[in-house]
């Protein structure tokens, strides 16, 4: 039931949160460890770090305007590949920001940054995990991804991909072999 009512939340408050300039602008949502959101060694559980990027990147397209298009078409967005690097645990009734930002896109798919800060205390604004994502969205009318070019300039964005970082690179090369992998 919990993630169903930070799904709201993130839904209803969206617009006093203002409009995302993409891809200058990056999300930031406040969230508190709850209870239900613990594992066995009471802290914020793996799984849950997924969910609440969902939420993350559901903001992004809210607020940037995309999710309009994306309800109109009926398309459905998809995760490809996600990596994450957990560094600090994050304990029970903590506070912490999850920020969402774009860092590349290629023809089809973006890749994108989720950073969860830890919100208060000695070490307000340490990284608690930080993570990429490469996702896009996918019309299953026509089978195929979106072209990023196509919802660019649905949201008056004219800017080419800035390039990949060496550790975007590496994430994408990883990405490439564990799908070669797949296939044989």
């Amino acid at each position: 039931m919990n993630l169903w009512i930070r799904l709201l939340w993130v839904l209803l408050t969206a617009r006093g949160r203002g409009h995302l300039d993409l891809p200058r602008e990056s999300s930031l949502l406040t969230f508190r460890v709850w209870p239900h959101d613990l594992d066995i060694s009471l802290h914020l559980n793996n799984g849950r770090y997924l969910t609440l990027m969902d939420l993350g990147r559901l903001d992004v397209m809210v607020r940037s305007g995309l999710w309009r298009e994306v309800l109109r078409h009926r398309w459905t967005p998809i995760a490809s590949a996600v990596t994450v690097r957990f560094q600090r645990e994050l304990r029970p009734f903590q506070k912490f920001r999850l920020e969402t930002k774009l860092l590349c896109w290629d023809a089809n798919l973006v890749v994108m940054e989720q950073t969860f800060l830890i919100d208060g205390g000695p070490r307000d604004g340490q990284a608690a995990a930080r993570a990429l994502f490469k996702g896009g969205l996918y019309d299953r009318n026509e089978r195929k991804f979106i072209e990023i070019a196509r919802l660019m300039a649905l949201l008056g964005v004219s800017e080419i991909s800035p390039p990949a970082t060496p550790e975007v690179e590496a994430f994408l090369h990883a990405d490439d072999q564990l799908k070669q992998a797949g296939r044989v």
